[in-house]
């Protein structure tokens, strides 16, 4: 059987038990089968699968994204239960982003809602118009021209 990408999304409320199961019914894997070449313990697999867990360490989520054939982010919206663009958002901080440069390895992970360096909550969207931020290659939205970094208030200036 060809796997498609489209048939590697997660599926709605498929959730993630129900998803490496799917994935693993396509590609003709055992979960031994699976567990060797994802390199972690069956027990592991036959949790996930028997929906006893939905967290996975990052050896676990790793080894399944390459032996599935998919993006690790797919594994993290199935056990969300949400589309895999609610997963992959850009995310920066306002105030330690230098424009141009890639995202801060702290700012992506999934679990991330605030700056560890500043504290400044980090950002997916445009403040002006709230289109979700694609790239950070240049410093303005492609859609209304904001610039996504913040500048300091008037009163902030007042206290230096």
């Amino acid at each position: 059987m060809v796997v498609t990408e489209h048939s590697t999304l997660p599926k709605g409320e498929e959730g993630l038990a129900n998803y490496v199961q799917r994935l693993r019914g396509q590609l003709s894997l055992t979960q031994k089968e699976l567990s060797l070449k994802a390199g972690i313990h069956i027990q592991t697999i036959r949790k996930i699968e028997g929906g006893q867990t939905s967290r996975l360490n990052q050896k676990a989520k790793g080894g399944l994204a390459s032996a599935l054939g998919i993006p690790p982010e797919y594994l993290d919206a199935a056990a969300k239960k949400v589309s895999p663009e609610t997963i992959t958002s850009l995310k920066f901080c306002p105030k330690c982003w230098t424009p141009g440069t890639t995202p801060d390895q702290m700012w992506t992970d999934l679990r991330s809602k605030y700056c560890f360096a500043c504290g400044t909550a980090l950002r997916n969207r445009c403040v002006s118009c709230n289109e979700p931020i694609m790239s950070l290659k240049f410093k303005f939205c492609p859609y209304c021209g904001t610039n996504y970094k913040q500048n300091q208030t008037t009163s902030d200036k007042s206290n230096i």
